[in-house]
């Protein structure tokens, strides 16, 4: 399901690395060259592999603190730092409007600037109230970024039909074992 607007990129940088089928987007520079590209967050030169490798630490980053949203959960300190490093190097800073509003920037270009706006976006999503709702499938094997549409904001699986069914029916497989 897709999260709203601003917070989509998110989900699908997140959703880059497909750990149940083993790819990545990501990887070399011109994979995320071409992400970035195609999430309308161009980079205005190529991509080095000191940068390939940050972006790869930020979606793992987004991913931690997405499965934290299912519990509510504190970051670890790693994630955090991340977090922080790419703050810090996309320049983000924040004004204020004459209508008593609010805004955040990036002052960094090329893929600091792009990674800046990632993590804009979670900010801003935080902000509205969506973030929460970013979550990341409870299956070990799936690890996919979803975005909770359930009723209680409690989903655990990117999908009741796959990850959600195969935890169904491996909890019954597990009870009959031990009652059989």
């Amino acid at each position: 399901m897709a999260a709203p607007d601003r917070l989509e990129p998110i989900r699908r940088f997140v959703n880059t690395l497909d750990i149940e089928a083993g790819t990545d987007a990501l990887e070399d520079a011109a994979g995320l060259r071409g992400w970035l590209n195609a999430a309308g967050l161009r980079p205005d030169r190529p991509v080095s592999d000191d940068e390939l490798r940050r972006a790869r630490e930020l979606r793992e980053a987004l991913r931690t603190a997405a499965s934290a949203n299912h519990n509510k959960a504190a970051l670890p300190p790693a994630t955090v730092a991340v977090l922080d490093d790419v703050a810090k190097r996309a320049g983000i800073s924040l004004s204020f409007t004459s209508d008593r509003d609010w805004l955040l920037t990036t002052h960094a270009d090329g893929v600091d600037g792009a990674l800046g706006e990632l993590v804009l976006r979670a900010v801003e999503s935080m902000t509205a109230g969506t973030w929460s709702r970013l979550k990341v499938c409870a299956s070990d094997a799936c690890r996919w970024a979803f975005y909770d549409t359930s009723r209680a904001g409690n989903g655990k699986w990117c999908s009741m039909k796959l990850c959600g069914n195969r935890a169904k029916q491996e909890a019954w497989r597990d009870r009959r074992r031990t009652t059989g």
